[in-house]
């Protein structure tokens, strides 16, 4: 039985929630269905030492709900914890599944855009990359620097003394967050409804469809995913994950993402009270 939430504490008070997860926090509590630990998310990240807040002799099978881990450090970060006598849900392995968009790659290639993974500072020829994209967009292995002034893509006018540029200042951004390698992917034109494109957050749990939430400011009047192509990605190898879907621009939906479950953000219109007690159930069948 699954019956142990874990999150991250806060850096001004240690023995409350981080701040960014107080809602979270709250409806796990009014739910009083799962018991819930903190640790110190600073000790653990700053000085490698696993501190739980609130301890217990207890043993337990948890979730965690916090902040992205590199791979490594979430596998450092499993088995800390079961020398605490807790068991994560989503073995490490199954986060970097996941977690790194190339190792998913293979099993969503037929509904997502097409993409090449290269080396990190690894020189790319821009005239490459045109001739197989057209347009085309650069994240790491896990995020981009989307909200800065970096390119949203790039194009058949892109030069290669404009493309290195560019990458130099990627690298400055993503700093010590780089993760993986680089990730080149085909530039989708998504739908806009009132100047938000159409993007859904699916969570599975336990291999189920679990919710299904708008994750881009659009209205409750936009088309959902075809329930068909949700169903189809629900038998992926994890319990605990989701997949990020967009209507493109011909009416045709792709994926944009996968990600940890425990580490993907739930969405604003969430109601997080059924959130959690979906959780529950599912993994608790």
């Amino acid at each position: 039985m699954v019956d142990l939430i874990i999150f991250p504490n806060s850096f001004f008070e240690k023995r409350k929630p981080d701040e960014d997860f107080q809602n979270e926090y709250n409806s796990v509590l009014s739910s009083g269905l799962f018991k819930i630990m903190l640790f110190d998310y600073y000790e653990w990240f700053d000085n490698n030492t696993l501190k739980i807040i609130n301890p217990t002799s207890e043993k337990h099978n948890a979730v965690y709900r916090g902040w992205m881990m590199k791979p490594e450090k979430y596998s450092d970060f499993y088995n800390a914890l079961s020398d605490f006598g807790i068991k994560l849900l989503t073995t490490p392995e199954q986060y970097s599944l996941f977690h790194l968009f190339p190792n998913a790659y293979d099993t969503i290639k037929d509904d997502t855009a097409k993409a090449e993974f290269y080396p990190l500072h690894k020189k790319i020829d821009v005239e490459h990359l045109k001739k197989d994209f057209g347009r085309f967009m650069v994240k790491d292995y896990v995020k981009s620097v989307k909200g800065t002034d970096f390119p949203k893509f790039f194009d058949k006018n892109t030069t290669q003394q404009d493309f290195d540029r560019w990458m130099d200042v990627f690298y400055k951004y993503r700093g010590n967050l780089l993760t993986g390698g680089l990730c080149i992917k085909e530039f989708l034109n998504l739908r806009q409804y009132g100047g938000c494109s159409n993007e859904y957050r699916v969570f599975y749990i336990n291999n189920k469809i679990a919710t299904v939430s708008r994750n881009s400011g659009q209205g409750n009047y936009c088309p959902e995913p075809p329930k068909e192509l949700l169903k189809k990605y629900s038998c992926l190898e994890s319990p605990y994950y989701t997949v990020d879907y967009a209507e493109i621009d011909d009416g045709t939906w792709k994926i944009i993402e996968v990600g940890d479950g425990g580490v993907s953000g739930l969405s604003d219109n969430q109601d997080y009270d059924i959130y959690f007690r979906t959780l529950f159930n599912l993994l608790n069948i």
